[in-house]
C-alpha cells in the first residue's frame, strides 16, 4: 500500500515524484512504457520559455514563470546542461510588429523579467545570418535551453534515491475506490493500492481521467517534426529564434541545444493516434520551408537524424492542475504542453504541496544528495582522462566514436538508481548513437554491455522495449561469436 502513485513517468512526473520523495510518504510511479522519459518529454525543443506568450491569468502563465525561476538552480542542484541563451521572437512585417509589442506588454503583466523591442540594426549585429527582411523583435533575457531527457532522468533519479519506487512497463487500465484509496490495475492480475493518484499522463491524460469516473477532458494529439544537424559546425545562432505565434503554437524556431547541435522545428499538425510519431515528408517540407523564412542560407549538409513530439494540447488550452471534479483523491498534471517543460519545477512543488496538504503529510529532516554523474569523458582534458583511464580501464574503450562515449560510461547508465535498460534509455543518458553516424559503429558493443549487464542473451535486447528486439535468431548467433572471437 502506497501513500501515492504517479501516473506517467515524463518530465512532469518525475518533478512531481522528486518534490514527494522529501516528504515521509511512500511514493510509486507507474510508467507504461520501458524507460522514463519516453514521450513528449524526450522529444521537444528543450527550451525553457520565459513566460511572455502564456495568456494573462493562466495556469500556464503561472506555473511556466515559476518554473523558469526555479530551473536554473535545480538544474545546477541536479548536474543537467542548461544555458541561459536568451530567445528573440522575430517580427518579418510592420502587421507583425502589433504582436510583439502585445507579446511584451503581455509578458510584462505575466511578471517576466528581461524584456525588450530590439529593432532591426540591432537585431541583426546580435544574430548576423538572420534574414535582413526582419523588421523587429521581442528579445527575452531569461530564456534559456536544457536537456530535457538528461532533466527527466536526475530528477528520476533524485527521486528513487530518497525513496520512490518506479514501475516501468506498467500500464494503468483500471482504477477501483477502496475504503483505503484506490486500487489501480496495472497489467494481468497485477495492481498497486494507493492513498492518492497523481495523473502526469500527457497525451493520455483524458483517458486517464475516464477510468477514475471523472469529468471528462479532451485532449487533441499535436505532432511536431523536428531536423537536428550535427555539431561539427558551430551553431548558426546564439538565441533561440522563434517566429510570431499563430493560433497552433508558437511555430517553428531554430535553437542551439545544450550539446552543440542546430535544432529546428516543430510543426504542429493535430492527429488522430496520440502514439504516431512518424515523421512525414510533408511535415519535414512544411518545417524546412518555415526555417528558412528565419534562416535562409539553412542548409540540411549536416542534418543527423529527425524525429517527431506528440504534445497534449487541451481543447480549452490551459494547463490542468490540482484536484479532479468528481474523483476523491486523484490529482492532475493535464493538458501540460508547451510550456511544460519550462513549467516542470513548479508543477512538481505545487501538487507535492497539495498532496502533503490531502494526506497530512511532513517534510523529512534530511534527503540524500543528487547522484552526481561523472565528468563526460568527452569533455575531459588529456589529465583528466589519463586519470580516468587509471580508475577504470574501461574508460580507455571508446564504444561511441562520433560522441567519444565510453564502454565506462555505458556501464554506469546500465547501473543508475532508475537504469538504462534498452539502447535508446542508453543513448538519451549517455549520447552513445546521437552522432552523425546515429549507431552505425556502435550499436553492437552497447547491445553487448546490455547483454552482459542484464545476463540475458542478445536476441532479447531491444530498442525501446518489448516488440523492438533488434537482433533475430540468426543475427544474435552471428553476434555471439564476434564477441566470442574478440575475447580469443
Amino acid at each position: 500500500m502506497y501513500d501515492i502513485a504517479v501516473i506517467g513517468g515524463g518530465v512532469v512526473g518525475c518533478a512531481v515524484a522528486r518534490e514527494l520523495s522529501r516528504y515521509n510518504a511512500s511514493v510509486c510511479v507507474i510508467e507504461r512504457q520501458s524507460d522514463v522519459c519516453m514521450g513528449a518529454s524526450k522529444a521537444n525543443s528543450g527550451i525553457v520559455h520565459a513566460g511572455f506568450d502564456a495568456a494573462r491569468g493562466s495556469m500556464k502563465a503561472r506555473y511556466n514563470v515559476r518554473g523558469a525561476e526555479m530551473m536554473p538552480e535545480l538544474c545546477a542542484f541536479l548536474g543537467v546542461p542548461y544555458m541561459n541563451n536568451g530567445a528573440l521572437v522575430v517580427a518579418f512585417s510592420q502587421p507583425e510588429r502589433s504582436e510583439i509589442e502585445r507579446l511584451f506588454a503581455q509578458g510584462k503583466e505575466n511578471g517576466v523579467k528581461g524584456l525588450r523591442i530590439v529593432e532591426r540594426d540591432e537585431l541583426l549585429l546580435l544574430e548576423p545570418k538572420l534574414s535582413p527582411d526582419a523588421v523587429c523583435a521581442l528579445l527575452a533575457e531569461t530564456s534559456g535551453i536544457v536537456s530535457p531527457y538528461e532533466l527527466t532522468f536526475a530528477m528520476a533519479d533524485d527521486a528513487a534515491v530518497n525513496g520512490a519506487q518506479f514501475m516501468l512497463d506498467k500500464r494503468v487500465s483500471g482504477a477501483k475506490r477502496t475504503d483505503k484509496g484506490w486500487q489501480l490495475s496495472v497489467g494481468g492480475d497485477e495492481s498497486v493500492e494507493c492513498r492518492l493518484v497523481i495523473s502526469c499522463a500527457g497525451v493520455h491524460a483524458g483517458e486517464i481521467r475516464e477510468l477514475f469516473g471523472a469529468d471528462s477532458l479532451k485532449i487533441i494529439p499535436r505532432r511536431g517534426v523536428y531536423y537536428l544537424l550535427d555539431h561539427e559546425e558551430a551553431p548558426a545562432f546564439s538565441h533561440t529564434m522563434f517566429q510570431t505565434p499563430t493560433p497552433m503554437g508558437k511555430g517553428v524556431l531554430v535553437t542551439p541545444t545544450t550539446h552543440g547541435n542546430l535544432l529546428i522545428g516543430p510543426t504542429a499538425e493535430d492527429i488522430e493516434n496520440a502514439d504516431n510519431t512518424a515523421c512525414t515528408n510533408e511535415e519535414l517540407q512544411k518545417a524546412l520551408l518555415m526555417a528558412k523564412k528565419t534562416y535562409p542560407a539553412l542548409s540540411l549538409r549536416t542534418n543527423i537524424t529527425n524525429y517527431a513530439g506528440v504534445r497534449a494540447h487541451p481543447e480549452d488550452d490551459d494547463f490542468h492542475i490540482g484536484e479532479i471534479s468528481g474523483a476523491e483523491f486523484v490529482l492532475e498534471a493535464s493538458g501540460i504542453e508547451s510550456p511544460g517543460l519550462s513549467a516542470a519545477p513548479a508543477i512538481g512543488e505545487s501538487l507535492a504541496a497539495l498532496a502533503a496538504e490531502k494526506l497530512s503529510l511532513t517534510k523529512k529532516s534530511s534527503v540524500l544528495p543528487p547522484v552526481q554523474q561523472k565528468k563526460p569523458f568527452r569533455e575531459m582534458n588529456d589529465d583528466e582522462r589519463r586519470e580516468a583511464c587509471k580508475a577504470d580501464a574501461e574508460y580507455g574503450a571508446v564504444v561511441c566514436r562520433c560522441e567519444t562515449i565510453t564502454l565506462a560510461e555505458i556501464r554506469a547508465s546500465l547501473r543508475r538508481p532508475v537504469p538504462a535498460r534498452t539502447v535508446d534509455a542508453i543513448k538519451r543518458r549517455t549520447r552513445a548513437g546521437m552522432g552523425r553516424c546515429q549507431s552505425g559503429f556502435c550499436l553492437t558493443r552497447v547491445m553487448e554491455a546490455i547483454a552482459e549487464e542484464e545476463g540475458i542473451p542478445l536476441t532479447r535486447v531491444t530498442k525501446q522495449g518489448a516488440g523492438s528486439e533488434i537482433a533475430p535468431e540468426y543475427i544474435g548467433d552471428v553476434l555471439r561469436k564476434e564477441a566470442d572471437d574478440g575475447k580469443n
